[in-house]
């Protein structure tokens, strides 16, 4: 009975709230006439009593298990992206889904947390360096491949969760702050190359920043040259994007040029969380929602049915509850030692934190619409069990390794 002592109660409190919200709004978003309110609220109930029970069995499975088949577990997500490439099912523009018999799954949202495990495993060696050439490369290359495989299905959103987490993972691993400078800059660039100024002023920062920085010349031409190179692709790359894909970062931009179209979802989303007030207009009385004016509101607007049936109030309490989580999860990181437990918990962290910032800015219209759900509260069956398995990894942690 110790190890129940030992359970992380703050987190494992913040998630049951946190699906008992969702499923609650997942009910009142599809409490309409034309929709089969109980196949999608059902259904939802049934993935959380089941990720709940695959959370608490993971965090009661020894760490060394764990370690043992991670690279086997980031084996399998690769080879099941490669089956969504070739036999997945077609979704709104995009091959997302693998069919297994009666159940639908979503390899991406495993691929996140095999990805994690593997690059903190790679770089937990003790004779592993993230600062040499080829520690650095390898872990690159593990997240560059699943990135790679569902950019091609192709779900941008999710793909961009890996480049989210390339920072924060080599980073705790103890990447030096000039290899941070070298992978940042091209991204940078590769925003501003639209405008000609902007671009020029980044390109002199870069070079002061080289200057200063005291490398090899041989060091600070390649990363000169580099963002040249990014700067001048960025057209093409943007050209190589589908239709449907540019409207949305278009429409980000500015959603009213498009407000029967492609900034439909976005401009309806602000209505409805504007129009909940402090207070809201009440469970099950969201006018937006009900007349279907809000698309996607059980999956990617579900923030949005929250802010207009319960108002400021209600959102913020969901960010707070976010809010709470995160901070617990960055602060068991930093209280660990062994640098693969350490590792997996930041990178946790980083992918609740990236689908929680994008999703409720693209809400708000402060972030384009991606298709990424709100972890724990938008409908999906994959998304929520690959959260839950995550947060039973960390649990799993938190109770052998951290001290209170």
């Amino acid at each position: 009975m110790n190890m129940f002592f030992k359970y992380d109660i703050i987190t494992t409190a913040v998630i049951i709230l946190l699906i008992t919200i969702g499923t609650i709004a997942i009910y009142s978003a599809t409490f309409v006439a034309d929709v089969d309110t109980g196949n999608y609220f059902i259904r939802q109930i049934i993935w959380a009593a089941t990720g709940l029970i695959l959370m608490f069995i993971i965090s009661m499975i020894p760490v060394r298990f764990i370690i043992r088949f991670t690279y086997w577990f980031y084996g399998l997500s690769i080879f099941l992206l490669l089956m969504v490439l070739l036999f997945g099912k077609v979704g709104q523009g995009a091959e997302r889904w693998l069919i297994l018999g009666p159940i639908n799954i979503q390899p991406s949202e495993l691929a996140k947390l095999a990805t994690v495990l593997a690059v903190s495993k790679f770089l937990s060696d003790k004779y592993a360096d993230v600062n040499q050439i080829k520690y650095f490369s390898i872990s690159v290359a593990l997240i560059l491949a699943p990135f790679l495989l569902i950019a091609q299905q192709p779900d941008l959103g999710t793909a961009l969760v890996f480049v989210a987490l390339t920072i924060p993972l080599l980073f705790w691993a103890g990447l030096k702050w000039f290899a941070i400078f070298t992978i940042l800059t091209p991204v940078l660039t590769m925003l501003l190359s639209f405008n000609f100024w902007a671009f020029l002023i980044l390109m002199v920062s870069i070079t002061m920043v080289l200057i200063v920085s005291h490398r090899k010349p041989a060091v600070l031409v390649a990363v000169f040259l580099l963002n040249i190179i990014v700067g001048i692709a960025t057209p093409y790359l943007w050209n190589q994007l589908r239709p449907y894909q540019q409207k949305r970062i278009l429409t980000f931009v500015n959603p009213e040029q498009d407000p029967k179209g492609a900034g439909y979802q976005i401009i309806q989303s602000q209505v409805a969380i504007g129009s909940g007030g402090i207070w809201g207009k009440g469970y099950l009385n969201g006018s937006q929602t009900h007349l279907r004016f809000l698309p996607a509101q059980h999956t990617d607007f579900i923030f949005s049915v929250i802010g207009e049936e319960f108002g400021f109030a209600g959102v913020s309490l969901v960010m707070l509850l976010f809010l709470i989580l995160i901070i617990r999860l960055i602060h068991i990181a930093s209280l660990i030692r062994e640098q693969f437990e350490s590792m997996t918990v930041i990178g946790v962290a980083t992918i609740i934190t990236f689908h929680t910032i994008i999703n409720v800015g693209m809400t708000i219209g402060l972030a384009p619409v991606t298709g990424l759900p709100l972890p724990f509260l938008s409908y999906g069956g994959s998304s929520l069990v690959a959260n839950l398995l995550m947060i039973g990894i960390v649990l799993n942690i938190s109770k052998n390794k951290v001290i209170r």
